[in-house]
């Protein structure tokens, strides 16, 4: 097996594009602590939307983003010179059938990603708010809208109040310690990352142990419904059943297979061989085991009945729960409370640090903006750090996060699809190309089933979080369209800069090589059929 540091210049330990190779697998698992966080985003949520099989929705969905990693390795593995994820080496499987395929994926990556940073930072934000005032004070109540959205979805609107200010403030926090560079951002979330998994895992087996997690909380396995009373009761799996529970595993996806934010570092590995695998497979565990423990503890205790409450649909009530979940009272509340505020900060780091990456890399291959492609002194990518910040700050004046959260899915199951499929057609186009480590041939099949699996839940899912939810996110992506024309027709004259191409191993010319013929073409079609069908099918 050849090293793949071979290229890096051993007197700098700098990659051609100016990022610094100076963390290994083990700092990359810290930068991606923030992921188990996530489920904290949404897991009221879900609750309120499928009803008892909540925790199955989260136990799937993680096991189908960890089979989903081990395609990701791989096709990590065969680019040891590019920072990004997993869009960024899949893009370079699609560019030789469609152009505008390989920008597409890394654009709904960054819009899937991104979208932590305003969202940590709101719920944040909410967490300082209700610590320190009323909810009828004027800090709290005060608010200037700015625009009316409610053409997009009802009672959206842009506005500024103090959830906002404090927002913007954490982002500029985040900022200011990334603008250092990916070793001394691993440092800190090495930090907080102990001091965020360690209350995660205590809150999930506490209850297991103690025998506070009732069966009862969790069985049947039924969807949500409503007696004339309007008490819960077992659901039918009818239609409108299963479509609740593919919605559900459709919110799920966002959090539950966002490990992979664990390979955007390769070019800033200092063994990309070994460090890629290591660090997404790592990761990896870490979120089957939080995803598994956090949802069955909360439900078993809480029974859906109490996970209905709008404090735990909205999370301000979430570190209440979990005090009580572990038996603690005023000071243990306070400390769950100064938890999930370390969780939300450790979220928005790990989206700031892979998502930037992403536009640089995409800037770098010639997908985005040319000067997204700059990095300061530190290695840090501080101009895509600017436009992840500045694109936020006004995703951080929306009134319904959870909409953002929903469109911004849309754009990271379409990344996914198209990703799991790129790792087949690397085996075809880059058949003698060295692969640090080999993904077992029945798992990638497995991913390739996935992917079709996660078009089903893009068609029949994304509009159980409102109507226009996938028009929103599909348009969402479209926008790529212009962005990728501009640089690519316009500032690079229709060619491919360099680097892309040296990375591929190929020249403009290659390019035209299609050895996996029409397959390619056959799966993006079968995709689209999927999700139109079960777009059809699965209604409300």
């Amino acid at each position: 097996m050849t090293s793949s540091t071979d290229s890096v210049p051993a007197a700098v330990g700098e990659n051609a594009a100016g990022l610094q190779r100076t963390i290994g697998w083990k700092d990359a698992f810290w930068v991606a602590s923030g992921v188990p966080a996530l489920v904290l985003f949404s897991i009221g949520g879900i609750a309120a939307t499928i009803g008892n099989p909540s925790w199955m929705v989260w136990i799937l969905s993680v096991g189908f983003g960890f089979i989903q990693s081990f395609t990701y390795a791989e096709i990590a593995g065969l680019f040891p010179s590019k920072s990004g994820g997993a869009s960024v080496y899949g893009a370079a499987a699609w560019v030789r059938y469609a152009r505008i395929l390989a920008p597409l994926s890394v654009w709904c990556n960054w819009l899937a990603w991104t979208p932590v940073l305003a969202i940590g930072g709101g719920l944040a934000a909410g967490y300082i708010l209700t610590s320190f005032f009323d909810a009828d004070s004027a800090v709290r109540t005060w608010e200037l809208q700015l625009v009316d959205l409610s053409f997009v979805k009802d009672d959206l609107a842009l506005r500024i109040d103090a959830t906002f200010l404090i927002g913007a403030g954490i982002l500029l926090l985040v900022f200011a310690a990334q603008h250092h560079g990916i070793l001394r951002t691993a440092k800190i979330q090495t930090i907080i990352g102990l001091a965020v998994i360690i209350p995660l895992l205590i809150v999930g087996v506490v209850p297991l142990v103690s025998g506070d997690v009732l069966m009862e909380n969790l069985l049947p396995l039924s969807p949500l419904a409503f007696n004339d009373a309007g008490a819960v009761i077992p659901g039918e799996w009818s239609v409108e059943g299963v479509t609740l529970f593919m919605g559900g595993l459709f919110i799920a996806a966002w959090s539950a297979y966002a490990f992979e934010t664990a390979i955007c570092y390769t070019s800033e590995f200092r063994k990309p061989a070994t460090d890629t695998y290591r660090a997404i497979l790592s990761a990896g565990m870490l979120c089957v085991v939080v995803y598994t423990l956090v949802p069955l503890s909360f439900q078993g205790v809480l029974g859906v009945e109490g996970m209905l409450q709008d404090g735990i649909v909205d999370g301000s009530a979430v570190a209440g729960a979990m005090a009580g979940m572990v038996g603690g009272g005023s000071f243990i509340f306070g400390l769950m409370v100064v938890m999930l505020i370390l969780a939300l900060l450790l979220a928005v780091m790990t989206s700031m640090a892979g998502s930037s990456r992403t536009l640089f890399q995409g800037s770098v291959d010639g997908w985005l903006p040319k000067y997204l492609g700059g990095v300061n002194q530190h290695g840090a990518p501080t101009r895509a750090m600017w436009t992840d910040l500045g694109f936020n700050l006004i995703l951080l004046m929306m009134s319904d996060y959870l909409f953002v959260l929903a469109v911004s899915n849309c754009c990271y199951l379409i990344f996914n699809f198209l990703n799991l499929n790129a790792g087949w057609i690397h085996r075809i186009d880059s058949a003698e190309t060295p692969r640090p480590w080999r993904c077992p041939t029945p798992l990638m099949a497995a991913g390739v089933v996935l992917s079709f699996v996660n078009a089903a839940l893009l068609g029949a899912g994304a509009n159980v979080w409102g109507e226009g939810t996938l028009l929103s996110g599909l348009i969402a992506a479209a926008l790529i369209v212009p962005v990728f024309a501009f640089r690519h027709y316009v500032t690079d004259r229709g060619q491919f800069p360099r680097e892309m191409l040296e990375d591929l191993h190929v020249s403009s010319r290659d390019l035209s090589i299609r050895k996996a013929g029409v397959l390619p073409y056959a799966a993006l079609a079968v995709g689209i059929a999927v999700a139109v069908a079960a777009n059809q099918i699965f209604t409300l």
